[in-house]
């Protein structure tokens, strides 16, 4: 059993929680860091769960990497464990389903990589994100410099990397960090309702989606594109293309009924 990171399943919404526990900031050290990726590889094999969210509480989503097991670390340490940091907000970026971060309080260093490696991130009213890892005399490790100028742009990912301040829900959202603002109280719940409409869907379209779209940003458009192709044609073998098809043309758009196969 994990000690900090546990995967909750609602198996009546097909909706699997990753739900960060450690207080009092979830402050992400190597422990954390490693169930991060087996909860990662958990979700994304166990067939009851068609969507995921990933939370830290009602208080705070995650406050950032542990400074003072961080602190301690000399150059020969940090890099081989930078390497397993990366690794493990790369496993979670590639669940082969959607994803959805649920964020409360701060957001902050690594939790904010964290909640770039979702597909989308819905933040409370009250939620601050930001990269301050230049004031501490070093740059984001786990992807900032990477998710966040594909996400916002290059020009406002290097302002906020650059001056290491904090970003609001309401800033994050006119710039394309946050998807929806809600309620503290309501944005788990906001989530987990987003997450169980999409676990209604194809779940293999979805995972090939996911796939071309973040596969394509890394290559040129021909490649991409290829990708893309490669992917549309393969999804004919499915079930849930045959029965989406059919639905659609016996009973209208919206009303098929996916098995995932």
């Amino acid at each position: 059993m994990a000690e900090f990171v546990r995967v909750e399943v609602d198996e009546r919404n097909r909706v699997g929680t990753i739900r960060l526990d450690r207080a009092p900031v979830n402050a992400l050290n190597a422990q954390v860091q490693d169930e991060l990726r087996a909860a990662a590889e958990e979700v994304g094999t166990d067939q009851r769960i068609g969507a995921v969210v990933i939370w830290g509480g009602r208080k705070v989503f995650a406050a950032g990497a542990d400074i003072k097991e961080m602190g301690d670390q000399s150059f020969a340490a940090i890099s081989t464990r930078a390497g397993d940091l990366q690794a493990a907000f790369t496993a979670l970026a590639r669940i082969p389903k959607v994803v959805i971060a649920a964020v409360n309080g701060y957001a902050l260093g690594g939790g904010c990589e964290l909640a770039l490696t979702a597909d989308f991130r819905f933040a409370a009213s009250d939620a601050t994100f930001g990269q301050p890892e230049i004031l501490l005399g070093i740059i984001p490790g786990a992807g900032g410099t990477q998710r966040l100028p594909r996400l916002v742009g290059v020009a406002r990912a290097k302002e906020l990397i650059y001056s290491g301040r904090f970003c609001s829900a309401a800033e994050g959202r006119s710039i394309g960090l946050v998807d929806e603002v809600h309620p503290p109280d309501d944005v788990y719940a906001k989530a987990v309702e987003a997450a169980a409409r999409y676990a209604k869907g194809p779940g293999l379209a979805l995972r090939a989606a996911k796939q071309a779209i973040d596969g394509g940003l890394d290559v040129g458009i021909d490649a991409g594109l290829l990708l893309e192709r490669y992917a549309f044609q393969a999804l004919f073998a499915t079930e849930d293309a045959a029965e989406g098809m059919r639905s659609f043309q016996e009973r209208g758009p919206g009303k098929a009924e996916f098995r995932h196969r």
